[in-house]
């Protein structure tokens, strides 16, 4: 649960405040007093949420892609965030599970870091996700309890079929991206 209630609450204004492009929400309270970048990173974790992210891994995520660094403590992250503990502690083991994050231990401290991936972690964790394969795989499965020949089994049918285009297409999108990104450029 975000400390900041007003986050993606609607479009606020006054001091400590600050205005957001059209169709996103003004971050308010202690993200706005924070500084730009951790406002405009709440947004972005605003828009992760309403995508379907969950809002706190989302949160996180934000806050250690927009770390110099690109790591912090558990206690910084909460610091960050204006979260707790607990909260920050679900918010990385997320992370963590989907392999965006990594723990770093710190030699002579009890306190951990958790990092992004050196390389491109995005890239590495839609490479090695299976998620597609599953979500064909189990919308397979509910076809079959399906009627033969009912428009819903055909949905489900269709939805399987788009899972496996994206599983078969993401290895080449991936790969245009990473031409992208170093600035040779998309075929």
């Amino acid at each position: 649960m975000s400390a900041n209630p007003d986050v993606g609450a609607g479009p606020v204004s006054g001091p400590g405040s600050v205005p957001a492009p059209a169709g996103v929400a003004s971050v308010s309270g202690p993200a706005a007093d924070a500084g730009p970048t951790v406002a405009a990173a709440e947004r972005t974790a605003a828009a992760f949420a309403a995508a379907g992210f969950p809002k706190m891994p989302a949160r996180t995520l934000l806050a250690l892609v927009s770390s110099e660094q690109g790591s912090l403590t558990a206690a910084e992250l909460g610091e960050r965030l204006g979260a707790s503990p607990a909260a920050v502690s679900g918010a990385v083991r997320y992370l963590q599970t989907v392999g965006f994050v990594h723990r770093v231990s710190q030699p002579g401290s009890r306190r951990d870091l958790y990092a992004l991936h050196e390389d491109e972690w995005y890239v590495v964790s839609m490479r090695n996700s299976p998620i597609y394969e599953k979500l064909a795989a189990l919308t397979d499965a509910t076809a079959e309890t399906l009627p033969e020949g009912s428009a819903a089994r055909a949905r489900v049918v269709d939805m399987a079929r788009f899972y496996r285009f994206l599983h078969s297409r993401m290895p080449a999108l991936l790969d245009d991206w990473e031409r992208e990104r170093s600035g040779e450029g998309a075929p």
